[in-house]
């Protein structure tokens, strides 16, 4: 095992049929496992006839992975290296996978999902190990503490629901934090629209650049501020109904869309 790289496994069996369970795979499907480690949850993958495409960092656990767990598996194939350098490849030449799961290294959890995210690799399902706090940011509603871009990002395209956390007992090495498993279920339409994307998640890194700012003083310090006048700034906050002396942890997707809407007519 390496410290570099954030490794704690799930070694516990119940909680790993929670985590296939709410997967709720059907035959064929295929999949894509982030850091399957020496393959604990890729078996019961395997056992529910999906095709799994497993990315995997340490030249160790590969060497595991395709030499003795899953040596002539036809429905299994290994991809190594940096899952935030290698998946971009295997996503342009096979498409986007109907589910995507994985127990993700705390740092660098986040930063995999939002890639995918931004990206537009948007499976039906994807359900994550992670961090609580991270799950929790994920999952988290408007005028909560935890309410951020991420919130925002993954809201978007998906319904975010936690299955359930699991004690640091479960892993080895056992983590100082708890960890949660989260459920992102594929929106029939997203909540907003195409056209309206790249304004609104600009808007959106604006507004919560500083927490503690108010929303006037984000959006001018921001690049909304170099997009737009100041008066074209406080005329869509008010067109919106936003009070320029509001939290941006406080906007919900109405709210935000009417400001972006606003902006995109001045």
């Amino acid at each position: 095992m390496s410290k570099k790289f954030g490794q704690n496994f799930l070694i516990s069996p119940s909680a790993r049929q929670r985590i296939i369970d709410s997967l709720r795979l059907q035959e064929s499907q295929r999949v894509w496992e982030i850091g399957p480690g020496i393959g604990a949850l890729t078996v019961g993958l395997l056992e529910s006839n999906a095709h799994v495409t497993a990315f995997e960092i340490d030249h160790g656990f590969c060497t595991i992975l395709r030499e003795e767990a899953f040596v002539e598996i036809s429905n299994f194939s290994l991809v190594e290296g940096d899952v935030l350098k290698t998946w971009p490849e295997v996503y342009q030449n096979e498409g986007c996978p109907d589910v995507i799961c994985g127990n993700l290294p705390y740092n660098v959890g986040s930063i995999c999902i939002a890639r995918f995210l931004e990206k537009q690799c948007l499976s039906e399902r994807m359900v994550y190990t992670l961090q609580k706090e991270v799950g929790d940011r994920l999952s988290a509603k408007p005028g909560s503490k935890l309410w951020s871009t991420l919130s925002i990002l993954a809201q978007i395209d998906y319904e975010v629901s936690p299955v359930c956390t699991i004690k640091g007992g479960a892993f080895f090495p056992p983590p100082n934090v708890d960890s949660v498993v989260i459920q992102m279920q594929k929106r029939a339409n997203p909540l907003v629209p195409v056209q309206s994307r790249t304004l609104f998640l600009q808007v959106v890194n604006d507004l919560f650049t500083q927490r503690r700012k108010t929303v006037r003083n984000n959006l001018l310090r921001g690049k909304s501020g170099s997009m737009f006048t100041r008066e074209m700034l406080f005329d869509s906050l008010e067109k919106a109904g936003i009070p320029e002396s509001e939290r941006a942890e406080n906007l919900d997707f109405p709210a935000l869309l009417s400001l972006v809407k606003a902006l995109s007519t001045v």
